[in-house]
């Protein structure tokens, strides 16, 4: 009794650095009460209250993240919880970027006048192709549950982009990933393939799962520790076998990789992003993969930078698999959010030659430069979802490439804003696309990788052509008599499309400030 006395006393609680976490415990913190609210409110009250608590969580925690990152720290940053976060400058950054593109996407979400009653299904419960189920399309009620779901996401993408070990990590990938299965079953119209796009999404997710936390064993039997430095230290010289390390870090990259959707790895990403709600999509095409290439930067700098001769040339491999697929694939599509989906595909493989820019001296020209293209291509792809909200039928939105025949005659505005992201994820000249593509392209040579910058190069010429085809059909073809309309949006689709519409241009043509700040740290080791 008196040993175990012994063995508590000496037992000490971990430092908490409040300060350094405060963005994320705002996150997490109002998810818990907006689920409390959720329970407590009335029906009719809770879509208002729950909206303006999202939004000022989102506004607090981004205010709380300026304060810290303006304070005097650490320049090399601090690891916090017993070492389970590190708060550097890259966390900084990518927590940043989270909070502004989960913004826009909130304002997607929130907006009940592009379709009456919010993209969200208003009974959930009710069972797909009945009559209750057509009579609650018609109502102006959604599911308020969307807007704690999204914080709980938000939250687990943060932590994942901070995590400082494997199990740390894991647990944040199932936090991000567990309400993003729920939203992707929620749409109000087409709720068969937004219930299948759920159940896919679930189903692929709990296999990539299993990967990762499989490789966590693996490498955790290798280093003795899921610690990302230990791992570090151990691959940099140990007598054990480098079966364990190799084995566990593929079967954790694939988890990692799923999550990014990058190509051979995306076999979710066209049915989640044509079947979920239009709102969640965006956000999944935002958030979600800023948070996994948050992560896959983190682990291949900090953990394997010691061996990244081993497993560089297999990721060189991925890129340009990713980028095949996604360029040659999408000019098949006759879907837009098909096509935007193959497109992301592309860009995951664009994305990942900046995760494995590395250079034999040790440095990751890389990492700046991915989580700048992670920024660009976030609102950009969030203003463009935006739009495909607005193109309508009776049937909810027209996705068909058919039925955007004509549209600059229908609406000029929408379509010359659509045109003008299009040409941003094409990477053209005076949009952030061009700058995301030439920094990462300028990195990846800089480490040596000028064959693969080749291919890119091609793979964006290919998928440029299934961008442009779209503006041809636009402004080149004549609209049906019974085609559909372009609904006139509401204040937050309004904000959201905007937004990402000005960050584009701005990033295009002024981006020094924002690769300043992403250039300033590196990870903390």
């Amino acid at each position: 009794m008196n040993l175990l006395v012994a063995q508590a006393q000496t037992i000490e609680a971990p430092e908490i650095d409040y300060g350094a976490i405060a963005p994320l415990l705002v996150v997490l913190g109002a998810a818990c009460i907006s689920v409390l609210l959720e329970a407590l409110l009335p029906k009719h009250q809770r879509w208002a209250v729950q909206l303006v608590l999202t939004l000022v969580t989102l506004v607090g925690a981004t205010g709380a993240l300026i304060l810290y990152a303006t304070s005097e720290r650490p320049e090399q940053g601090v690891a916090t919880l017993a070492g389970a976060i590190a708060v550097d400058s890259p966390s900084l950054f990518l927590w940043a970027t989270l909070l502004v593109l989960g913004f826009g996407s909130v304002l997607l979400m929130a907006d009940r006048s592009v379709e009456p009653g919010g993209a969200f299904v208003a009974q959930a419960a009710i069972r797909p192709g009945t009559i209750q189920d057509r009579a609650q399309a018609t109502k102006t009620g959604m599911q308020t549950e969307i807007f704690p779901l999204t914080l709980f996401a938000l939250g687990g993408m943060m932590t994942f982009v901070a995590s400082n070990d494997l199990l740390t990590m894991f647990i944040a990938l199932e936090v991000l990933s567990l309400p993003l299965y729920l939203l992707c079953g929620l749409a109000r119209r087409r709720r068969l393939l937004s219930q299948e796009a759920a159940v896919k999404y679930f189903l692929l997710g709990a296999f990539a799962s299993a990967f990762f936390l499989y490789g966590v064993a693996l490498l955790y039997g290798y280093a003795g520790s899921v610690k990302l430095s230990a791992i570090a230290t151990a691959a940099g010289g140990t007598d054990r076998s480098d079966t364990l390390l190799f084995a566990g870090f593929g079967l954790l990259v694939v988890g990692l990789l799923f999550k990014a959707a990058v190509g051979p790895f995306h076999a979710w990403t066209p049915d989640v992003y044509q079947g979920a709600p239009t709102p969640v999509t965006a956000f999944m095409a935002a958030c979600t993969k800023v948070a996994a290439f948050g992560g896959i930067l983190r682990v291949l700098t900090v953990a394997f930078e010691n061996t990244q001769w081993e497993w560089r040339g297999v990721l060189y491999g991925v890129a340009v698999v990713s980028m095949v697929i996604g360029a040659v694939l999408g000019l098949t599509q006759t879907d837009v959010k098909r096509m935007i989906a193959y497109s992301s595909v592309a860009h995951a493989g664009f994305l990942l030659i900046g995760s494995i820019a590395l250079t034999p001296e040790g440095d990751a020209p890389g990492v700046s430069a991915t989580m700048f293209y992670l920024l660009a291509y976030g609102f950009t792809t969030i203003a463009a979802f935006g739009i495909v909200s607005l193109v309508r039928n009776s049937d909810g939105e027209a996705t068909h490439l058919s039925q955007w025949a004509g549209l600059a005659k229908r609406s000029p505005i929408v379509a010359g804003v659509f045109t003008f992201l299009l040409l941003a994820l094409a990477g053209i000249p005076l949009t952030s696309g061009f700058i995301g593509k030439f920094v990462v392209f300028s990195a990846a040579i800089d480490a040596g990788l000028t064959p693969l910058v080749v291919i890119a190069l091609v793979a964006s010429a290919v998928a440029a052509f299934f961008y442009l085809r779209v503006i041809v059909l636009m402004y080149f073809s004549d609209p049906a008599p019974d085609g559909p309309t372009v609904t006139v949006p509401g204040a937050f689709t309004t904000i959201a499309i905007t937004l990402g519409a000005v960050v584009t241009l701005v990033l295009g043509l002024w981006p020094t400030f924002v690769l300043d700040w992403a250039g300033t740290g590196t990870f903390l080791s």
